[in-house]
């Protein structure tokens, strides 16, 4: 049977009305703090996680990733993870809005580039860089919480400050802004955004092009300057982001959950997963749960 991954609204505080909206959350963890968190989700948040002391692993997509202060974790909304934090270590979770976080991103193509995909970004090479790391966030929290005049746009300043600074953290060969103009970059993820709404509808290219009102040729150019992949490549790593998901925290038959991602052939979709991959469908699930129950 289908073992649902958990979806979390908001990690650390709730607003103190339910009919209170929200953009930016900051909360602060010590060691008295959840220690470890199971995977889960968040549907509609994106999450910068600063790890100012200590360190631990992230459960990322069934895969184990160590991570060690100081260091940010960042999490776009709809990945799965886990955490698993050692004694003593000091957080602070930044949570955003995802439609909030889009308007942000907009105002520098790498903020798009950023969120492209989950990331551990060390903050170790310059001491002054995690310690005003620390500053901005303990100022953001204070900004998010005031009342004060000017209190929205100081939010959305620092925040903005916040997500360059992360930007500037990360070696070149991460995020690769050779050759991907501001137009290329933003049709890549109006595109990103297709494919996650019709993954399942199995669209040829030239639906998706037509949705978007460009060629195919355009449309491969953006995504190949964008983010090194073709369109095509684009799709096939987000099925096989749900397939692995399905594979690691349910129980649906492999048949079932060929079906569920748009194959009409259980043997197709065994044939393309092991392409992508390099191992069957059902390998691919012994092994990673077996590495899920020997993880520290």
């Amino acid at each position: 049977m289908l073992m649902p991954v958990p979806k979390v609204r908001l990690y650390v505080e709730k607003p103190e009305k339910k009919e209170e909206s929200w953009l930016v959350n900051v909360g602060h963890v010590t060691e008295g703090g959840r220690r470890k968190t199971s995977p889960h989700a968040h549907p509609t948040y994106g999450q910068v996680i600063f790890v100012r002391n200590g360190r631990g692993l992230m459960n990322l997509e069934g895969c184990s990733v160590p991570f060690d202060a100081p260091c940010a974790l960042l999490l776009p909304n709809e990945c799965v993870h886990g955490l698993d934090y050692e004694v003593d270590v000091d957080r602070w979770v930044v949570t955003i809005e995802e439609t909030y976080l889009r308007q942000i991103n907009a105002k520098l193509p790498e903020f798009i580039q950023l969120w492209a995909e989950p990331r551990v970004i060390g903050l170790g090479y310059d001491s002054e860089v995690s310690e005003d790391f620390y500053d901005l966030i303990r100022r953001l929290e204070r900004e998010v919480r005031s009342k004060a005049l000017g209190h929205v746009v100081g939010t959305e300043s620092l925040l903005t400050t916040l997500l360059l600074t992360l930007v500037r953290g990360i070696r070149l060969d991460q995020i690769d802004r050779e050759g991907a103009t501001r137009n290329a970059i933003r049709l890549a993820d109006r595109f990103r955004e297709l494919i996650h709404r019709h993954y399942r509808e199995n669209l040829r290219l030239e639906d998706y092009a037509s949705m978007m009102a460009v060629s195919q040729a355009q449309l491969r150019a953006a995504c190949v300057a964008a983010t090194g992949l073709s369109p095509t490549k684009m799709i096939h790593a987000r099925i096989i982001t749900e397939a692995k998901r399905d594979l690691i925290f349910g129980n649906m038959p492999i048949e079932q959950i060929a079906y569920g991602l748009g194959f009409m052939d259980a043997a197709y979709f065994t044939r393309f997963f092991r392409k992508e991959i390099g191992q069957s469908p059902g390998q691919f699930r012994s092994a990673a749960k077996q590495q899920l129950k020997t993880s520290p």
